[in-house]
């Protein structure tokens, strides 16, 4: 699992060269792999909405789909509604986004376990909290 935090870490800092900070960078890795493991896991999401409609996108048309799922998911009923209800897009460059999608579709995240999981997004928050950029507390996120 430390490879995959590696990875997803290792990115970061490309993000943030192109003025994505890490807390919006774990916010929209959030919402990436949500959107992900709800694909994996067959949970059915709107028309349109669904993750090979990212995968399958670049350039431009991709960061206007991107910010076209978390507006429709944000207004669906239901725990996608609760997920991305006021979510964002802050990519402006579809090539970042793009590499990001490729990255999160090389891991089937449903198969690593809920522990294993956690463990990740405490790896990037633990990392985020390091750099000194949105704080040293700590943070809990088993039963995620």
């Amino acid at each position: 699992m430390t490879d995959v935090v590696q990875k997803l870490w290792g990115f970061c800092h490309t993000l943030r060269h192109d003025g994505i900070d890490y807390g919006d960078y774990i916010e929209q890795i959030t919402y990436l792999l949500f959107l992900k493991m709800a694909d994996e896991r067959g949970v059915e999401v709107p028309r349109r909405m669904f993750w090979t409609g990212i995968r399958d996108r670049s350039g431009t048309e991709l960061l206007d789909h991107y910010v076209e799922v978390l507006r429709t998911l944000g207004k669906t009923k239901g725990i996608l509604g609760d997920i991305y209800s006021g979510a964002q897009s802050r990519f402006t460059n579809p090539v970042i986004l793009r590499r990001l999608v490729s990255l999160i579709d090389e891991v089937e995240w449903t198969t690593l376990g809920v522990d294993v999981k956690a463990e990740a997004y405490e790896g990037l928050l633990e990392k985020a909290a390091a750099e000194g950029k949105k704080g040293a507390g700590q943070y809990f996120t088993r039963g995620f």
